[in-house]
């Protein structure tokens, strides 16, 4: 019985106590009551407070709710007991083997297990990196390139339908910029004022030129710069492509800026915001009021010289998304982006959204590569920034995956190269994914001992009653609930540090709790119930390590 299961129950015995006129109050839907395993092992296996929640609206002690819910919990299947605690707690006992139970449930459950319906029917496009086609993407975009790749996988295991897209911002000033300094490093010319340099610029160019060997005669050098932009921006967005690929990072579409420019869809964004009166003219510019739905200033969609703004992109483009039927718009932004916010909110409200419903934001703070405690510059290819490819060179797709997904996107985070090209506990991802060799050594040493599991009739849940037993199953429970929640709070953190915790788990039981028999013993059913718990673990441990896009080696 997992923390979920358990909160169905007491959800059930809140409906009864009500319907029976016994309490006033709403129920309360299971994801919305905590269960939590109580630090003393005598306070029973779960303790809940959702006593203390209800009381206000029941206009009862926390204590006499508690008394009420008791009994009703108690009766359920597989609990032994519901008792009342303190202010109004209520501690549960589960029946002997009903926790034991849930090792068997998880290794028949396999890739399954951690999985909900709780996002179930939602349809949501999560955009994440979109760096521009200048250049390779950088170390702040390969954090988003963990991180919304996470993201997407545990909103998946959460029941929600997910498009992972990619924004080319493939149209504008940047662009001509890059095709001028692609065409002056083919030149042999300096590097424009305002452009761009590096070793890549130079590759891409010389690149360039062997794909089209009459690019430099042209006598027009507005055709010459048109093939650099063009051949130069395809060059780019291939080398992005593969670069992410390989960091197991993937995308369901990849959607170019210049698609919306060539289709007339900004035309058709304007019109439909001038519809909804939000549109006037100032100063020879168009602008959209967005003030009026919080913005701190209005904004310009058209220029005074007739260009369109940035911005009048950006509201194509999410009326894009939404004409696919896609229910929230999800953006990943770095922490250079936060001004974004308001505009991106305020646009929605003036297309008849509703921000809180159909657009989600994202911002996330820097990353910084160290080494020896200082900070690493330069890049060998971009020159002034380091690369997704540099720091997967340095330390690894597993370490860079892990280490980028382990903390709050809200922080800015050091990534200690030395310590995780280290292979020490100290060093994250290897401590998890030594817990996941330990757990296929057991098994792989026990099949050839000859030892097996057995058929899942004759496991004896009832055997795993050790205090170890008790605490691995604990924390073995709470992967559906910390998968749901990492999801719905989109902290993709979450998973790394429950897998630690387990990982820390497992270690102490393994200590403390002998699976394989001593040379010249036999295996009981004892043994046999302990390979289940193992296998239970190897099995979290391993979707845990899924959902984060690092492999669960066997042997290390």
């Amino acid at each position: 019985m997992t923390p979920a299961d358990l909160a169905a129950v007491i959800s059930d015995g809140v409906h009864t106590a009500i319907r029976s006129g016994r309490l006033s109050a709403e129920v309360p839907v299971p994801e919305e009551i905590r269960v939590e395993r109580p630090r003393h092992r005598d306070h029973g296996d779960y303790s809940t407070n959702v006593a203390l929640r209800l009381a206000p609206a029941a206009g009862l002690s926390a204590r006499a709710v508690a008394e009420v819910l008791a009994p009703l919990v108690s009766a359920a299947d597989g609990i032994a007991k519901a008792e009342v605690a303190g202010p109004g707690f209520l501690n549960i006992t589960l029946e002997s083997g009903v926790l034991g139970a849930l090792a068997r449930d998880i290794v028949l459950a396999g890739d399954a297990y951690g999985r909900t319906d709780r996002l179930g029917g939602v349809r949501l496009n999560l955009e994440f990196v979109s760096a521009n086609p200048t250049g390779p993407v950088h170390i702040g975009g390969a954090r988003w390139a963990v991180v919304g790749d996470v993201l997407a996988r545990l909103l998946e295991a959460a029941g929600a339908d997910v498009a992972r897209e990619y924004y080319f911002n493939d149209a504008g000033v940047q662009i001509d910029r890059f095709a001028r300094s692609l065409l002056a490093a083919a030149q042999g010319s300096p590097v424009p004022r305002d452009g761009y340099g590096g070793a890549y610029i130079e590759e891409i160019a010389a690149a360039v030129v062997r794909r089209r060997p009459g690019v430099l005669q042209l006598s027009d050098s507005a055709a010459a710069l048109a093939v650099f932009r063009a051949e130069g921006t395809a060059l780019m967005l291939d080398e992005i492509k593969a670069s992410l690929a390989a960091f197991g990072t993937r995308f369901d579409v990849f959607f170019n800026e210049k698609d919306l420019h060539d289709r007339g869809d900004l035309d058709a964004a304007v019109a439909r915001l001038r519809e909804g009166g939000h549109v006037f003219e100032e100063a020879g510019a168009l602008w959209l009021r967005t003030t009026e739905f919080g913005d701190d200033k209005d904004r310009v969609l058209v220029k005074s010289d007739g260009s369109w703004t940035y911005f009048t992109a950006d509201c194509a483009y999410y009326l894009n998304k939404r004409s696919r039927s896609f229910d929230r718009v999800v953006i990943m932004l770095g922490a250079d982006h936060a001004g974004y916010v308001g505009r991106m909110r305020a646009m929605a409200a003036c297309f008849g959204d509703d921000p809180d419903t159909h657009l989600e934001i994202l911002i996330g703070q820097l990353v910084n590569l160290v080494r020896d405690g200082e900070p690493v510059r330069m890049s060998k290819r971009a020159g002034t920034v380091v690369t997704l490819d540099d720091l997967v060179e340095a330390v690894g797709v597993d370490a860079a995956r892990y280490a980028l997904a382990r903390a709050s996107v809200d922080a800015v985070i050091d990534l200690d190269i030395d310590l995780l090209t280290r292979q020490s506990n100290d060093n994250p991802v290897h401590y998890v994914q030594y817990a996941h060799t330990r757990l296929c050594a057991v098994q792989r040493k026990a099949r050839e001992a000859g030892i097996d599991m057995g058929v899942p009739q004759d496991f004896d849940p009832s055997l795993l009653t050790h205090p170890r037993e008790a605490a691995l199953l604990g924390v073995l429970a709470e992967f559906p609930q910390v998968v749901a929640g990492a999801a719905t709070l989109r902290e993709p953190h979450r998973v790394a540090h429950y897998l630690e915790a387990l990982a820390a788990t497992y270690h102490r039981f393994y200590d403390a709790c002998r699976v394989l028999p001593r040379t010249g013993e036999d295996a009981d059913d004892r043994t046999r119930a302990r390979l289940w718990l193992t296998e239970a673990g190897r099995v979290v441990l391993r979707n845990g390590l899924r959902l984060l896009g690092v492999s669960a080696p066997e042997r290390m």
